[in-house]
């Protein structure tokens, strides 16, 4: 496995959705290149800090901003 084979399994491989056989080329590699582990590592995190979050709701004028930004957007004509 190489760089670019970790970027292509990570979402697969931190799902537990990997061949026993990917997962031992994918830890061989990860013990080997520092730059994958830190990507795995801090991909991991921000997934474990996103789903232990709390659902904040948005102060009125950011939320009214926010609606007319969206309404603005979606009423242009797509550029094709």
């Amino acid at each position: 496995m190489n760089c670019r084979g970790v970027i292509y399994e990570l979402s697969d491989y931190l799902d537990g959705e990997l061949t026993q056989d990917a997962i031992v080329e994918m830890e061989i590699h990860l013990a080997r290149c520092k730059d994958c582990r830190l990507i795995v590592d801090t991909t991991r995190k921000t997934i474990e800090i996103y789903c232990r979050a709390e659902a904040m709701p948005l102060p009125a004028e950011v939320a009214a901003r926010l609606h007319e930004a969206l309404l603005k957007r979606l009423s242009r004509k797509p550029n094709l």
